[in-house]
């Protein structure tokens, strides 16, 4: 099957670190879809911290390395335009929401259900698979979800929000649990409303930064807030996170920065038994309190993306239990001002939590 589209540009970096806008496919006047595919207009993606990080440094760790040009993004929604004729679950016209990871279905990990783990995943927008950040995509139809009236912009929210929900899911947080989210950034506030659905109390969350704690503190009002300054020990820390939680130790932390003093802060902070859920991406090696988490028997835990989360994430939103998500897109640029939306969501005085780079009909 072919399908006529107008020209396919898309947004790249390269080793230099430079990022500019060009032509994804020079002659990509016709794309065809591949068996179980289907091509995509992507119409919203999310600018993440791995884009910026990519764009900026080139790597991520040893092995997510940019060595030649590259295709960032893989927070994306959009539409069906054309469709293989091995496909049946969807048709042109559809509103999918695209999961950028495309495991084997054959290793062990997939066989169990922890696609995640999957060591021969493609990941979208990971080195060297080329990212969402076009027009058009070829994907297989398995990993793109109905968006069942949900806007392109949200859809292109379930990725992080999939992030969210594993951690929640995987740290185990009950009904009743005092919990505590360490970093306001996307991913944090995102955690901290869905921690909130979930039935945290009391919720505390901490960050450097006062604008991010009255943004989670507008998306969560009950949501108690602790300001950490750059002075301040990890004993520190953990001592306010108690008080705000009026003496209450946290059975759950859910670390969402990756810095090292504030994986300690959380492991000081916790209950006898309590559970360090590590979610953000932080240096290779880290010190933490051993005798500490070893004499409270502190569970510390780590995620890596995601696995079963799409459709629930779907099902939340469409069903209003995840209210205010939408104000998470605090800034939006057309797909040819991405470079400017790069420069908004890296720059932490733009008030960016999450920028959306769009592709909409003239």
């Amino acid at each position: 099957m072919t399908v006529s589209i107008k020209p396919n540009i898309g947004v790249f970096t390269n080793p230099s670190h430079a990022l500019y806008v060009a032509p994804a496919e020079p002659a990509a006047e016709h794309l065809v879809p591949g068996i179980g595919e289907v091509i995509v207009h992507v119409r919203a993606t999310g600018i993440c911290g791995s884009d910026i990080h990519f764009q900026k440094h080139g790597r991520i760790g040893p092995t997510m390395v940019v060595r030649e040009e590259h295709i960032l993004g893989h927070e994306s929604a959009g539409e069906v335009i054309a469709v293989h004729p091995s496909v049946t679950s969807l048709q042109v016209g559809d509103r999918v929401a695209l999961e950028p990871g495309v495991p084997c279905h054959q290793c062990k990990e997939c066989l169990n259900g922890h696609y995640n783990g999957c060591a021969d995943v493609q990941f979208k927008s990971t080195p060297p698979v080329p990212g969402f950040l076009r027009r058009y995509v070829n994907h297989p139809a398995a990993w793109c979800h109905k968006l069942n009236g949900i806007s392109y912009e949200l859809g292109a929210v379930l990725e992080p929000l999939s992030v969210a929900l594993f951690g929640i899911e995987t740290a185990g947080l009950k009904l009743g649990d005092p919990t505590v989210i360490l970093g306001a950034g996307p991913i944090g506030v995102i955690s901290a409303l869905a921690a909130n659905a979930a039935g945290a109390e009391p919720l505390v969350i901490t960050d450097i930064d006062e604008g991010r704690l009255a943004f989670a503190k507008k998306l969560v009002p009950t949501i108690r807030t602790v300001k950490v300054s750059r002075g301040d020990t990890p004993e520190d820390t953990a001592a306010s996170i108690i008080a705000a939680s009026n003496g209450v130790k946290p059975r759950i932390a859910l670390e969402c920065t990756g810095v090292e003093s504030s994986l300690t802060a959380a492991i000081y902070a916790l209950q006898f038994r309590g559970v360090c859920h590590c979610i953000g991406v932080g240096a290779e090696f880290q010190k933490v309190p051993f005798m500490i988490a070893s004499v409270n028997e502190i569970e510390i835990k780590f995620q890596y993306r995601y696995a079963n989360q799409w459709p629930k994430a779907i099902r939340l939103v469409k069903g209003g239990k995840l209210s205010g998500i939408e104000k998470i897109i605090t800034h939006k640029f057309q797909l040819e001002n991405a470079i400017k939306a790069f420069e908004t969501s890296a720059d932490i005085t733009s008030g960016a939590v999450k920028v959306l780079i769009l592709d909409e009909d003239e």
